[in-house]
Parts: structure tokens; C-alpha cells; sequence
């Protein structure tokens, strides 16, 4: 069992650490290089550049819940709603849906 999480590539969770403007302040968010490659993905499907499918995403969270709480934990959940949807339902990865709006 421990094979196919032992042998993944070293890349995928090594962390990086990207820095970028949202609501006008600057800010820092460290993630593994697998959610980075995922956010990337969303992003490109939703037609957008990734900061501003970052802002996008904190902006309707801050509209919803009044506060964003842990950002980056944050989106490595959306990555796995992302990927769990991806996997069950094939066309989720080929449509342009708003991803949040699928994952409700």
C-alpha cells in the first residue's frame, strides 16, 4: 500500500512559497508544487490567471463567511474537491464551470 505513496515524485510536495497582491495587500501563501499544478489547472479552466483565481476565490469566501480563517488550507481543500470531482465525473475536468459553485 505504502508503494504508490512512497515512490510519487519528490516535486509534488516539496513546497513553494509564492507571493501575491489580494485586496490590495500583499501577501505570501506556501504550498506543495502538487496544489500549486492544481491551482494552475483550476485556474486555466475557469480562464484566468492564477492570482486572479486566488483573489477571485478569497473574495467570494470573505462575501460568504465574513473572514477567510487559513487561505492555504483553504486551497488545498479545494484542490481535492477539485481532483474528487474530477475523478467521478470525467467532463467536471473538460467543462468551465465556476469550480466553487460545482463544489457546493
Amino acid at each position: 500500500m505504502c508503494h504508490l505513496f512512497a515512490h510519487q515524485p519528490q516535486r509534488d510536495y516539496e513546497s513553494q512559497t509564492r507571493s501575491l497582491r489580494m485586496g490590495g495587500h500583499s501577501t505570501s501563501i506556501r504550498l506543495e508544487m502538487s496544489f500549486w499544478d492544481t491551482l494552475e489547472e483550476i485556474a486555466a479552466k475557469e480562464g484566468m490567471s492564477l492570482a486572479k483565481f486566488l483573489t477571485t476565490l478569497h473574495d467570494e469566501v470573505l462575501d460568504h463567511h465574513g473572514e477567510v480563517k487559513n487561505f492555504a488550507s483553504l486551497l488545498r481543500c479545494s484542490c481535492l474537491i477539485y481532483r474528487a470531482k474530477s475523478a467521478v465525473v470525467p467532463e467536471f475536468r473538460d467543462s468551465a464551470p465556476a469550480i466553487l459553485d460545482a463544489a457546493e
